[in-house]
């Protein structure tokens, strides 16, 4: 196996920032992520240790150029403009831009205020993603979200005045919902859509409300495996009619509106992470390495201020580690994996015989030197990923 570290892959998929802001008004029953619920925060505070350590970061990056930034959560559109604008000022101190950089910004309905919007957008922000999650008022209450279809639909409108492209997230497969429910909603959303829709079957992760309560067996209602299946395929059918392409498992756009920041992860490229248990991968000249911050809030803010710096844990991954990230985040993407990158990371290419018994059952194609999950083969991801992983 090769022991040669590829310093420049990390360019085959580019170089992003990711922003976590950790503070929500509520914190959902379905989420996993590091939000923690406040009532005030100091943002001249959070706004100064996040731009400190994007400074850090970039001592460690030099000669750079960002493709993106995320702001991330979390609730960012709780964030002040001017803390927007801050961070985004040290970003490009930092790091230079590329002239078509992505700057988004995750919102709630509930935390949209014309105003506020309009100070993003002059702050640089010129992408928004809003979690809206389904456009049903009993499921929307059932999902422990705070808005209503009204005030979501009221939100976006306004998100459309102030930003040029939009994205909004629906969940599907939830609590009592039909096949046929679900494709009237989705044709509604699709009637809203600007150019990305994220479209998410609800998981119920351990360690959230839904967890303990569906281990409690209260969580109830659910599809089956084969209707959520069905929801899947054709939520890939009637999208693809739209002219919305499922360019990743979970991810529909009009082609050249992918988000950009996201194809770096899929990709695996580069990205500086900051703000409380984000989590990067960065490729310095001794390697590449995956970072993570300290998840609590409070500790990672004195740990900016009082050390300089709020990481937790650098790891080193090697080359091995490597491939199987990248094989593991690309297939997902339509386009699916480079053979040729991922021979280089892994030392070796796959195993052929495991890839001519996906392509002999359907599940896989290869096309311009990229090995691809079929239309047949995408609900079944991963098992394919465990047969090329093995």
């Amino acid at each position: 196996m090769t022991t040669q570290i590829p310093q420049d892959d990390w360019r085959n998929g580019g170089f992003g920032l990711y922003v976590h802001w950790p503070f929500c008004a509520a914190k959902c029953p379905y989420c996993d992520f590091n939000s923690h619920v406040t009532a005030q925060v100091d943002q001249t505070r959070w706004g100064r240790a996040l731009a400190a350590e994007i400074a850090r970061l970039a001592q460690e990056l030099p000669g750079r150029h960002l493709n993106s930034i995320f702001f991330g959560g979390g609730t960012p559109s709780l964030m002040a403009p001017d803390t927007v604008d801050q961070v985004i000022r040290a970003a490009r101190a930092a790091w230079g831009f590329a002239n078509d950089i992505e700057i988004t910004l995750e919102a709630n309905p509930t935390s949209v205020e014309k105003t506020r919007f309009a100070g993003f957008a002059e702050a640089g922000v010129n992408r928004l993603s809003m979690g809206i999650q389904a456009l049903n008022d009993d499921d929307l209450r059932r999902l422990g979200r705070m808005h209503s279809v009204a005030e979501a639909r009221a939100a976006f409108d306004v998100a459309r005045d102030c930003f040029t492209r939009v994205s909004f997230d629906l969940i599907y497969a939830r609590q009592g919902q039909s096949r046929d429910a679900w494709r009237a909603e989705l044709q509604e959303a699709l009637s809203m859509a600007v150019d990305h829709l994220s479209l998410y079957q609800l998981t119920i992760e351990p360690g959230t409300a839904f967890g303990a309560r569906a281990a409690a067996g209260k969580l109830r209602d659910l599809p089956d495996d084969d209707i959520a299946a069905d929801m899947y395929l054709e939520t890939q059918d009637i999208c693809e009619v739209a002219g919305l392409s499922g360019y990743e498992t979970s991810n529909h756009a009009l082609s050249g509106a992918e988000s950009r920041h996201n194809l770096i992860y899929w990709r695996q490229g580069d990205w500086a992470a900051v703000g409380p248990g984000a989590h990067g991968r960065i490729t310095l000249p001794h390697g590449r390495f995956a970072t993570e911050a300290h998840r609590q809030p409070g500790a990672w803010l004195d740990a900016v201020e009082t050390k300089g710096t709020g990481e937790s844990d650098r790891a080193f991954l090697p080359l091995d580690e490597q491939a199987t990230e990248y094989l593991l985040m690309s297939m997902r993407l339509r386009e699916g994996m480079n053979e040729a990158r991922y021979a280089t990371l892994a030392g070796q290419p796959l195993e052929e015989r495991a890839v001519t018994d996906l392509m002999d059952l359907g599940m896989v194609q290869r096309r311009d030197g990229y090995l691809q999950a079929t239309t047949k083969g995408r609900p079944v991801l991963n098992a394919i990923l465990r047969e090329l992983a093995a």
